[in-house]
């Protein structure tokens, strides 16, 4: 089977991954002039209590992933010349609910609604035009995580966050099923990432990026024109989130 470059297919550029960690480092850096241990400690019991909630906003770049199916190197697709994907840009909102394990160590869930834009471009060779296929979906999504945290200096905290992501489409899709290009409407992601806790007088603030793979094929249908050139579609995200607790 041919099998997609993972750079090409996921189109994967530096600046892509440079902007958001950018980002981060921009926020952070103003926090690490509180870094100093003798700083007054804003909210210095937060971390003590088991149980905290709060909210977060979040921006997302997101692609699909795509294998080539054995059928795609035969006669019958001779007139293809290739499918690629491109980054589409979305955002998403929701909870925190945050449970204490130990000093170093969180279990958290964060149910959310996101919003995706997914595109796949057609391209022929027998004169026929560019063919884009956009999935539009709203999504609801269950993250189950586990938090790492270094030890707090000053008003800043680090940590490395991990885990799982369930997803059911809730609204979608409805352009691309008359298009005869069907995805799946559930979702299983792997998430790994990391942030920085900024204690303040009143609240928690966490700027954190976090990367997530998706384990399913969402491919639906493999026997019509648009799904028959494909063996796999799976989506890959990368995103920032602003959280409040």
């Amino acid at each position: 089977m041919q099998r997609a470059n993972i750079w090409n297919k996921l189109d994967l550029r530096r600046y892509k991954v440079i902007i958001p960690m950018a980002l981060i480092l921009i926020v952070c850096t103003n926090a690490m002039g509180q870094k100093r241990k003798w700083v007054e400690k804003n909210n210095p019991n937060y971390d003590d209590r088991k149980l905290t909630y709060g909210f977060l906003i979040g921006i997302h770049s997101t692609i699909y992933q795509v294998n080539y199916s054995d059928a795609f190197v035969t006669p019958d697709f001779d007139h293809i010349h290739s499918v690629t994907a491109k980054w589409k840009y979305g955002f998403s909102i929701g909870f925190i609910t945050n449970y204490r394990i130990n000093d170093q160590l969180d279990f958290r869930i964060t149910p959310k609604v996101a919003f995706y834009e997914h595109e796949l471009k057609y391209a022929y060779l027998d004169g026929t035009a560019d063919k884009i296929k956009l999935v539009e979906t709203t999504v609801v999504e269950l993250p189950v995580l586990l938090k790492y945290k270094s030890e707090r200096r000053g008003n800043v905290r680090m940590y490395m966050i991990g885990g799982i992501k369930p997803g059911v489409e809730a609204s979608g899709q409805k352009e691309t099923k008359t298009a005869s290009l069907r995805m799946k409407t559930n979702n299983l992601s792997l998430e790994a990432g990391f942030g920085f806790d900024l204690y303040y007088p009143l609240f928690k603030f966490s700027p954190e990026i976090r990367f997530s793979h998706g384990l399913v094929d969402m491919l639906d249908n493999k026997t019509n024109e648009f799904g028959a050139p494909l063996d796999r579609v799976n989506t890959n995200t990368i995103s920032i989130y602003f959280l409040f607790q």
